[in-house]
């Protein structure tokens, strides 16, 4: 035989993807790759310097290369086991997960260079299906039509975020419902709008059961688009509505006006915070409650 080598065993073990957005929405992956290297007499090929070639195979053992890379210069350890990261070369990204089944085939020369003499080929089975299932995901980006409204913040890699009304829920209108009290709506955040307007709402509800006000503007707006109503709408906290300015231009419909924040002022009964959309200024604790100002609703996903 002339080749002094053979490729005994490769098990793909558990590999870990890194994971990395980009603006465009594209998924640079590496896998880690681990084999274990004998000879013809199954013994183990320790402290060996090799090259390898991966490929990743479509459709069968002997199918289309889908992509490829060389490693040279690598060692396997004292136990004959080579231990590798691949997928940073182009093309690693695209290759169409959902089409398989996908097979890694293993190239090697035993001298480190690119004369591959030995050869080994195993079927992937839950790496690329969980490769899929990230490339799958969807990204969400400001500006997207989504959810009801507009996407006007995205977080956790543009799995989550806040999405805005498409048009104001108020030209013009109060803070509270007609009597002045605390109602605890002092948190500020993504995401405490909602409690603010939950404690709003419950608060103030029992002074009028039939007035309006701006967290209620936001509670009773709701939008069916492909056939799901989205109800689940609040007043943005302080720091949502300062998010919401800064991408103004993008979701659209605003004016120059003042909007409501669900805020109030913790200090003082009388006040709650808003700010004005021409300057981008916030309005802490400034203005009474019984001013009528704007409102736009919004929600999180």
């Amino acid at each position: 035989m002339k080749n002094l080598f053979a490729l005994f065993s490769a098990v793909l073990i558990a590999a870990t993807l890194f994971l990395h957005f980009q603006a465009n929405a594209q998924v640079p992956q590496r896998m880690n790759y681990q084999a274990v290297i004998r000879d013809t007499s199954s013994y183990l090929v320790s402290n060996q310097e090799i090259g390898i070639r991966i490929s990743i195979l479509q459709g069968s053992d002997t199918g289309t290369i889908a992509y490829t890379e060389t490693q040279n210069h690598i060692f396997t350890n004292e136990n004959g086991l080579l231990n590798i990261e691949f997928g940073g070369g182009a093309g690693f990204a695209a290759i169409p997960w959902s089409e398989g089944p996908f097979f890694i085939k293993t190239e090697t020369d035993p001298t480190g260079g690119t004369n591959y003499t030995i050869s080994g080929v195993s079927q992937l089975l839950s790496v690329p299906y969980a490769q899929y299932a990230a490339n799958a995901r969807t990204i969400h980006y400001i500006g997207e039509n989504y959810g009801g409204g507009i996407v006007f913040y995205v977080y956790d890699e543009g799995q989550h975020g806040l999405i805005a009304a498409t048009v104001d829920q108020s030209a013009g209108i109060q803070w509270y419902n007609g009597t002045y009290r605390f109602t605890g709506a002092t948190a500020n955040g993504i995401g405490a709008g909602a409690m603010n307007t939950a404690l709003i709402i419950a608060g103030q509800m029992p002074d009028n059961q039939t007035g309006d006000f701006a967290a209620r503007a936001c509670v009773n707006y709701c939008v069916t688009v492909g056939g799901v109503t989205y109800g689940d709408w609040y007043l943005p906290s302080s720091y949502e509505l300062d998010l919401l300015y800064r991408q103004k231009t993008i979701v659209g419909g605003f004016t120059s006006g003042y909007y409501w924040s669900s805020n109030e002022c913790s200090s003082d009964v009388n006040f709650a915070t808003n700010l004005y959309f021409y300057s981008g200024y916030t309005m802490n604790c400034y203005y009474r409650k019984t001013h009528l100002y704007l409102v736009r609703a919004i929600r999180k996903f």
